[in-house]
């Protein structure tokens, strides 16, 4: 037991001396364990409600007033028309529509019920689902009131949008699909990239007469068309066994694909010229990729983040790669709605790629 015991206290020296296994195994888990507390919270807060309020009555704003007095919807919009409303829910600019017709008081003082149109973009089937279980919840309450005053109840007519069925996997699908090929791009990358410094290898190639960009641009092409037969390969997945539909541009999501694939290619180059051994590098993927996918909105809807939260997935590339291919693939909008996410992709890919083709050139040098 003395050997024991002093071997023991020997290991818990040396780890004591080596910062970076003590901040390790400090610093990372704790952050993790805040943003995923966060991030992965099933609630559903703060949606965005749009209202077109055509009867413009004191009984009108009251129902308003009902559905917003607590934290699962948040009024953004009020419109003019039905139709600006249907193109703001395509748009991605709200996740539900409320429409109060014009003859909604007359209707209830002559105790006839009046209808309420709710319209929810159900390409989130459980978000969907649940915000019109709280829309009927708030209706709800104002029958009781009107019970005892005697008025007409109100009825709602919900319209789920882009899913009427509401297959929850068309929205696991569409947001697995970019955590995929980001993670799946930087194992790849870091994993080759490491594996050519512990074989030596890296010095071999120093003495070709190709020169430093030409050994980069020659290891990062391959891994572009190896990953791109995999997105292939995950959309035709997609859409023969869960039925995910193609209602949008297949060059679109292609493209937007392209500069995934670029981002996790980057991403992982960036991590072998850190990592020194497959060892690092997998520890190091540890502490980059899991924050990536979770805070994504590719699982759990952002709206459900806290505020403090919802800033980081702008520069998350998986974010915005959902976006699109929800939009694109499901409710068949353009190129005029998701330009901005595609964009960000293409500027992070940029960023990525850069950085790490910078400091692998460096370490050839």
């Amino acid at each position: 037991m003395s050997r024991f015991w002093a071997l023991a206290l020997k290991e818990l020296r040396q780890i004591r001396r080596d910062r970076r296994l003590t901040i390790s195994l400090i610093v990372p888990p704790t952050l993790q364990i805040l943003l995923f507390g966060f991030a992965l919270d099933s609630d559903v807060r703060n949606l965005r409600l749009g209202v077109v309020d055509e009867s413009r009555s004191a009984e009108s704003r009251a129902l308003i007033s009902t559905l917003t007095e607590n934290e699962t919807f948040r009024l953004t919009a009020q419109h003019a028309t039905a139709d600006g409303l249907g193109r703001a829910l395509a748009t991605g600019r709200l996740d539900v529509g409320v429409v109060v017709p014009y003859d909604f008081v007359r209707l209830r003082s002559r105790e006839r019920p009046a209808t309420v149109q709710v319209l929810l973009n159900a390409a989130n089937a459980n978000t969907a689902q649940i915000a019109q279980g709280h829309v009927e919840g708030a209706v709800a309450r104002i029958n009781r009131d009107a019970a005892g005053a005697r008025d007409a109840p109100v009825e709602l007519r919900a319209a789920f949008l882009y899913n009427p069925g509401l297959v929850n996997a068309w929205f696991i699908v569409t947001g697995v699909f970019g955590t995929l090929i980001v993670l799946n791009g930087s194992l790849v990358s870091a994993a080759t990239m490491i594996r050519e410094k512990e074989r030596g290898t890296v010095e071999q190639l120093l003495m070709t007469p190709a020169s430093a960009l030409e050994v980069i641009a020659a290891k990062l092409v391959p891994l572009f068309g190896l990953l791109m037969g995999m997105v292939g390969l995950v959309l035709l997945v997609a859409r023969l066994v869960f039925g995910v539909p193609f209602r949008g541009s297949a060059a679109l999501v292609l493209a937007a694909s392209a500069c995934c694939v670029l981002t996790g290619i980057g991403l992982g180059t960036l991590i072998s010229t850190v990592a020194r051994s497959a060892n690092q590098a997998q520890l190091v993927g540890f502490f980059v990729n899991p924050p990536l996918a979770m805070l994504s909105g590719g699982l759990t809807p952002i709206e459900a983040m806290p505020g403090w939260v919802q800033p980081l997935t702008l520069l998350n590339p998986i974010a915005h790669f959902a976006t699109i291919a929800r939009g694109v693939l499901v409710k068949g909008v353009g190129l005029d709605v998701v330009y901005p996410n595609l964009l960000a992709l293409i500027a992070l890919a940029t960023v990525f790629v850069g950085v790490s083709a910078w400091r692998f050139r460096r370490q050839l040098s």
